[in-house]
């Protein structure tokens, strides 16, 4: 018997938040998404607040974690359930840790040449999740890299797919979690959310 990885998905950039919610409800309604990064367009702390606070309970209310690509004291202020970090320095990383854990979550997206370098000192400072993938990614990289890391390390991985048929591959890496990106609030959202959980449930996790 197998574990199956949840679904975590990924928004478009936000800049007003009554526009995008009537989608975001429409995808967290259709189907037992785990979490969702809610990425946030460029604003001051107010505006990021007021976004967080409008749409994290549309997800929240499903049962999925929300995570921002803000400041930590404003997910914390806005309610949302931790941040999302990309490729953060040393410092900008142990801050967000001493700021949210144990409460909340601290998720880091790892790329470039150091990757596997910058995912193991993520991985050791304990960090809530590792991502893998996303828009500029290959994807024989991304299966490569979570095959790696959900196969050695503890820290639960979250890969990214481009697109629909790579759900099944990455899934079957052992990753904890497939992640949908911004493609999939392309047209309807909840039909992509039932069908990417169709194919989770169904793909069996490769052994060595």
């Amino acid at each position: 018997m197998t574990d199956t990885a949840r679904l975590y998905l990924v928004t478009p950039v936000v800049s007003d938040a009554a526009t995008f919610a009537p989608a975001l409800e429409a995808a967290c309604g259709a189907g037992e998404v785990a979490a969702l990064l809610l990425r946030l367009a460029p604003a001051d702390d107010r505006a990021q607040i007021n976004r967080i606070k409008q749409l994290a309970p549309l997800a929240q209310q499903h049962g999925a974690a929300v995570l921002v690509d803000a400041a930590p004291q404003a997910a914390v202020r806005g309610g949302a359930d931790g941040v999302h970090l990309t490729a953060p320095d040393q410092e900008t990383l142990e801050q967000a840790l001493e700021t949210l854990q144990p409460d909340r979550v601290v998720g880091v997206s790892v790329a470039g040449a150091e990757l596997r370098h910058d995912a193991m000192v993520a991985g050791e400072a304990n960090v809530d999740y590792l991502m893998f993938g996303g828009p500029h990614q290959d994807d024989a990289a991304t299966l490569e890299q979570a095959g790696w890391w959900a196969g050695v390390f503890a820290t639960p991985c979250v890969a990214c797919a481009s697109s629909m048929d790579q759900v099944g591959p990455l899934a079957a890496t052992g990753a904890e979690f497939v992640a949908l990106g911004p493609w999939a609030f392309d047209g309807d959202v909840a039909a992509t959310v039932r069908q990417a959980l169709q194919i989770l449930a169904s793909t069996e996790v490769a052994t060595a």
